[in-house]
């Protein structure tokens, strides 16, 4: 699967697509790939929640593992996806345009902390896929 170019990327796997003082934040495809058979969502936030960057904002088990999911930049929930919650598989099929949280974000200066897509593709070679 192509990496989109419009992502910021965190060393923990989770995209963030930007627009404005929003951002909607999920997990690439390297993370689906690597959790494989997604089989449940758990999400540790609700709307309005405010939370920091790298704080623990959701849980997927696979039929291989659990992981945590930890936010790419600090901000509030604004929405979340719930859909997933009864079709969590959709992670696995269409990881780029399948978000989880829709957030504002609370310092657009950690977004420059992330990786485009570029490095973000070097940085999964690197670990060997």
């Amino acid at each position: 699967m192509s990496t989109p170019k419009d992502l910021k990327f965190s060393e923990t796997d989770e995209w963030i697509k930007v627009k404005g003082n929003t951002a909607l934040i999920g997990i690439s495809d390297f993370a689906q790939n690597q959790l494989s058979d997604i089989v449940y969502i758990e999400f540790e936030l609700d709307v309005d929640d405010d939370f920091d960057k790298e704080e623990t904002i959701a849980t997927i088990e696979s039929v291989k593992a659990a992981a945590d999911i930890h936010a790419p930049v600090s901000g509030t929930v604004l929405e979340i996806n719930e859909a997933l919650i009864d079709n969590p598989e959709i992670l696995n099929e269409d990881p780029y345009g399948s978000w989880l949280f829709k957030i504002s974000i609370d310092d657009p200066s950690e977004v420059d902390t992330l990786m485009d897509g570029e490095t973000y593709d070097r940085f999964c070679e690197d670990r060997g896929n």
